[in-house]
């Protein structure tokens, strides 16, 4: 499947299947604080269960799992009720921790890691929470999505805020960064040695990129070994660089 098709899939899924956003739901090893206002014996902190439960004192096991912090502080006001404790509780719940909705970010960005999701992010939010890509990642990002084709997003376009290039996370989505797809320049080059490619960059550009040529360096007429194998060929300086392409920078014939 082509990278267009593999994003449409996404935004299909995406559009299709994603009801209306109703908070949070607390799922396993979710951290929930619920306090009844007045009443601090019902105070408590505590995990949800493998199971989706909970247990409060005195009314016992509570099913927390599929909620949100709103729907369980209602469960808990009617079991109060119900249960003859409280005629008319005022009952609050807060999510402490959220571990069971998450997606991971690996690979070179600055902070590594799950990023719990406490509400809906998009995954340019997700990629600042990780402290966004470092100087040796790459121009694109991979998001993996169980069942689905990889795809691969734009992170210029990300940052432009293009909506169709910035698709909604859902829990156990991966984003991932690669390095950066470099090339090198070589020869009679201020800064000689592996540069990382930027977009539409170009022969001119990357010698500059190297610090320009060196007084010695024919600048006009560099030479180009493309993706780093086969025999070298002179070169446009506006030919675009493309992944391992070597670039040399000879001396100038006086």
């Amino acid at each position: 499947m082509s990278l267009t098709a593999a994003g449409a899939a996404f935004a299909q899924s995406a559009s299709s299947t994603a009801p209306a956003y109703r908070g949070y739901v607390l799922g396993p090893d979710d951290t929930v604080q619920v306090i009844v206002y007045g009443q601090a014996e019902f105070n408590v902190t505590t995990r949800v269960k493998a199971d989706g439960t909970i247990v409060m004192p005195l009314i016992g096991i509570v099913k927390a799992g599929g909620e949100t912090n709103i729907t369980l502080a209602k469960v808990i006001t009617d079991r109060l009720v119900s249960g003859g404790f409280l005629k008319d509780p005022l009952v609050n719940v807060e999510v402490g921790a959220y571990v069971s909705r998450t997606v991971n970010v690996a690979g070179n960005v600055n902070s590594p890691g799950i990023v719990g999701l406490d509400r809906p992010y998009h995954a340019l939010e997700v990629l600042l929470r990780a402290g966004w890509v470092r100087s040796d990642g790459a121009n694109f990002v991979y998001l993996r999505r169980r069942g689905q084709p990889e795809r691969k997003l734009d992170v210029e376009q990300l940052v432009r805020g293009a909506a169709d290039a910035d698709p909604l996370l859902e829990p156990g989505d991966t984003l991932f960064v690669p390095p950066a797809e470099t090339f090198y320049v070589l020869g009679q080059v201020a800064a000689p040695g592996i540069k990382a490619i930027l977009p539409g960059l170009t022969v001119r550009q990357a010698i500059a990129l190297a610090g320009g040529a060196g007084p010695s360096g024919n600048a006009n007429k560099p030479a180009l070994i493309k993706g780093g194998e086969g025999k070298e060929v002179d070169v446009d300086p506006s030919y675009k660089i493309q992944p391992g392409d070597v670039i040399i920078i000879k001396e100038r014939m006086f």
